[in-house]
Formats: C-alpha cells, structure tokens, sequence
C-alpha cells in the first residue's frame, strides 16, 4: 500500500494510547552525582513501561542523557541548582529532554580535532542524526533553556553511500 493510504485507513489512528506512551519528568540537583542517576531513572522507566526500543536506541539514550545532563552540571549550575530531566515517549518515538535555568543557549557543535573538551552536544547530535532523529536546543519562558533529542523507536539507521 505504501504510504499513499489516509489517515481513516490506518486503524490505530483514533486509537488509545500504547501502555508504554507518556510523559514523565523529574528534577535533581546540578551536581555530578546526579549524570549516573539520571542515565539509571531513565534506563528504568524505560524497562519499566516496557516502552519497544532496540538496545541500540537505549544505549543511545543514555548516552544522550549523560552527555546533556553533564553539560548542565558543568555549565549552569552556578545559575540554575537544579535541572529537569524529561522523557516523553510516543506510539514510534522517544524523546529525552534536560532543561536548566542557564540563559546560553549552545551554539558551537563543532570541536576541533585537538580540542579535549566540548564534544558533548557533537556527540548528541551525531548518535540522533545516525538513529534517524532529531535535537534541538530551545529557550524557555522562565530564561532557561531546554536541550532534546528524539529517537525513533525502530533504529531506521544510517543513509545508504
């Protein structure tokens, strides 16, 4: 059929979400500590829910979490002692978010070679756009700012050369 068939003609379309569909978010503090907490609570919840990711997408994930929660705990705990980490997952997607009350908002996604630092969010970026995902930094309304990655549930893998 391909995808050339109408939303009426897909069943699931109207239907209730999956068991494993929701939004769950929960604050820690902007403290070393809380980077393997955080990649724990989320690898839980997501076994917990039962939530159908490929252990490739799930390693993603957590390392994802990892990357963006440290670059919190580094950047912006002297403004924001708290940060919010955030995953949402839907009927083919998941999503993990970090948000925090720092204003900057990352631009530079492109270490140099020699550089030993900063390769944090060139890394989240890489891993999503390998899984067929997308990220984005965004601001807030309270000034912060919010860093996300979503990554489909089935790997789609990289573009054919």
């Amino acid at each position: 059929m391909g995808d050339h068939g109408s939303a009426a003609a897909d069943p699931t379309s109207a239907a209730a979400p999956l068991p494993y569909e929701g939004v769950w978010r929960f604050t820690a503090p902007a403290v070393d500590a809380s980077v393997p907490q955080a990649r724990r609570a989320v690898r839980d919840l997501l076994a917990r829910q039962g939530v159908p990711a490929s252990d490739d997408v799930v390693q993603g994930l957590l390392l994802i979490v990892s990357e963006l929660v440290t670059n919190s705990v580094r950047h912006a705990a002297l403004l924001s002692p708290m940060i919010a980490v955030e995953v949402a997952v839907g009927a083919e997607w998941v999503r993990v978010s970090v948000e925090d009350n720092h204003p900057y908002r990352p631009t530079a996604l492109v270490a140099e070679e020699s550089q030993t630092g900063g390769r944090g969010l060139l890394l989240v970026r890489e891993i999503t756009k390998e899984a067929g995902g997308a990220c984005d930094a965004e601001h807030t309304a309270t000034g912060g700012k919010i860093i996300w990655a979503a990554l489909p549930l089935k790997p789609t893998g990289p573009a054919p050369v």
